[in-house]
């Protein structure tokens, strides 16, 4: 895969670096000149392009035409959107991810504005902080897309609603899917006569709305 980041800060470059060891093809963009040395030193098999990544000239040098992913990891959320609207909008790079530097922000970095994932990193220690909350019962596994759609695990509690319930009798909230449940190291692949037992771990796919109440119904 070939991955354009336009930044070599800290960011940028710990970031090409995670990338390059497993294997990606990485080019990195950055217009300060004292940062080329350190950006060799620490990613020696990363391309090290001098110039703005808001100018389509060193876009192109970088190989933007050939860039499967561009990551905007800028400290200034002006020239992340410009790049990631060059990128998208000019070069039809497949996708487009964006570092969101001021939080209130975070609603231009869309993808009318050319950006697939916009990276709030205040949101998602928020999010981060929401978990730790409540990890004993919801844990997130995956999120899916954009909205707030994941794949979650809870351990079924004694004495519970669902301890010693079939999954048809159980009033699972609207777009809730129950995908699987493991119980003693194995994984059983659930249907309605599925009947769940104390801390049976059920994984489902579930949004927003739907954790909380698949929380009081299994805990």
């Amino acid at each position: 895969m070939n991955i354009i980041i336009v930044g070599g800060g800290q960011t940028g470059s710990y970031l090409a670096s995670l990338l390059s060891s497993d294997g990606q093809t990485v080019s990195i963009i950055e217009n300060r000149a004292a940062l080329l040395p350190k950006l060799e030193k620490e990613c020696p098999d990363c391309t090290i392009t001098a110039g703005s990544g808001s100018d389509p000239a060193t876009l192109e040098h970088a190989g933007v035409f050939r860039a499967d992913v561009l990551v905007a990891v800028t400290g200034d959320d002006e020239v992340n959107l410009v790049v990631s609207m060059l990128a998208k909008m000019e070069y039809g790079v497949g996708r487009v991810v964006a570092r969101v530097n001021n939080p209130t922000n975070s609603w231009m970095f869309n993808t009318g504005m050319g950006v697939d994932v916009g990276v709030n990193q205040a949101d998602i220690m928020a999010r981060f902080a929401r978990e730790e909350m409540d990890v004993t019962d919801v844990y997130t596994l995956m999120k899916l897309g954009r909205d707030d759609h994941a794949i979650v695990q809870i351990e079924v509690r004694p004495n519970s609603t669902a301890s010693g319930s079939t999954l048809k009798d159980l009033t699972l909230p609207d777009q809730t899917v129950v995908i699987a449940v493991e119980r003693n190291g194995e994984i059983i692949v659930p249907n309605g006569e599925t009947m769940l037992i104390d801390h049976d771990e059920v994984i489902a796919l579930t949004d927003e709305a739907g954790r909380e109440k698949i929380r009081k119904v299994m805990a």
